[in-house]
């Protein structure tokens, strides 16, 4: 019962009419579930004991920083799931490419903003081997349009993007 007031606390008005989206329905591909325990201090565990880490807030905000933290979580998330939408992306245009000749790296950053509250700040650094400029663009455009999680944050959070080519 608490989960749906919240729910529908959380809804705006132009959703309210629709029932609530949930991860679970038979339209998912995958889902997976991770517990939290202690928020940033504390501990996160997945379903199938795969995913089992200490948290620790980093040193830049005064804790420890001697285990991993959200950010780091989401920028490894992130960087795995572009990689894998460029390689996509890459095949649909007739490219293939061995592992070692794309990399993405993902920085995520947590700072306040006017109001105070924390947001999320992020960027992709792409280099891509053996095409040119404009076409290694084109293709992190399209990773950009396909990627689950340049989707989920697109209009929340701006993604700084380079691309490079060797």
């Amino acid at each position: 019962m608490h989960y749906q007031q919240l729910n529908s606390v959380m809804n705006t008005p132009q959703e309210s009419n629709q029932p609530a989206a949930s991860a679970g329905t038979k339209n998912d591909l995958y889902v997976t579930k991770v517990t939290a325990s202690g928020g940033r201090h504390g501990h996160i565990r997945s379903e199938d004991g795969l995913l089992d880490l200490n948290l620790a807030l980093p040193r830049s905000l005064g804790g420890k920083g001697d285990a991993t933290n959200p950010e780091q979580l989401f920028a490894g998330g992130y960087a795995a799931c572009f990689e894998n939408a460029l390689l996509r992306v890459s095949r649909e245009a007739g490219l293939r490419f061995a592992d070692p000749d794309v990399e993405v790296t993902a920085e995520v950053g947590i700072r306040r903003n006017d109001a105070g509250t924390f947001v999320l700040s992020a960027s992709l650094a792409i280099v891509i081997t053996g095409i040119d400029q404009q076409k290694a663009e084109d293709l992190a455009e399209g990773a950009h349009k396909i990627c689950p999680y340049s989707n989920a944050i697109r209009g929340n959070v701006n993604v700084k993007t380079t691309v490079s080519v060797r």
